[in-house]
């Protein structure tokens, strides 16, 4: 973790210190949904805090490298999953964490993504079973957008409130939030699908 938070360090203050902040922060969104292992909230919070006249503009930059990486992960899934798509899986170890979503996805579909962008699972997992199964990509970004919009606008709202304290606070409750969100999506999710068996 001290390895983790000192390149974080090391990011926050390479960005910060560049006119071209914007869309150095729109890279790193794109990279780490890809493939980087570290959260991009180690390097978002700081930089929030420190350019709170800029905060929504942060964010929507932010959620916006998100979404053409998911597009990425898409198409991989979808045209190129039996060689870039199998070999992903395996280098980044996710073969569990794609198996056990699977099944998930089959049974939720939109909910399914809407979770995993809140859940502590990588999310190129649903980028590319998404693709895999042909999911209508309309359907894909709308959840995507909202997962990742939900996680990164509420985080400029914090830091706007909150300052640099909400480093703190996504520090000490990071894995709490995510589970609790998690567990809200599926709520509502098994309640839509009792109320579509209702109505049918």
């Amino acid at each position: 973790m001290a390895i983790t938070s000192k390149r974080a360090k090391q990011w926050f203050e390479r960005i910060n210190g560049s006119k071209h902040m914007l869309w150095l922060i729109s890279t790193l969104s794109f990279l780490e949904t890809i493939i980087l292992p570290i959260p991009i909230e180690l390097v978002l919070i700081p930089l929030m805090a420190v350019n709170k006249q800029r905060v929504w503009m942060i964010a929507t930059v932010t959620t916006g490298g998100c979404l053409v990486a998911s597009l990425v992960g898409y198409g991989v899934g979808m045209a190129l999953f039996q060689s870039v798509g199998t070999w992903f899986i395996e280098f980044m170890g996710m073969q569990d964490s794609y198996q056990s979503f699977q099944s998930f996805f089959n049974q939720y579909g939109f909910i399914a993504i809407l979770s995993i962008g809140i859940l502590p699972i990588p999310f190129q997992v649903a980028m590319i079973t998404a693709g895999l199964s042909g999911y209508p990509i309309l359907l894909f970004v709308l959840a995507a957008l909202l997962a990742r919009g939900v996680r990164y606008f509420g985080l400029a709202w914090l830091v706007h409130r909150f300052g640099h304290r909400v480093e703190e606070m996504w520090k000490r409750h990071a894995l709490m939030t995510s589970l609790v969100g998690g567990l809200l999506v599926l709520v509502i999710a098994l309640g839509m699908q009792m109320l579509a068996g209702v109505v049918m």
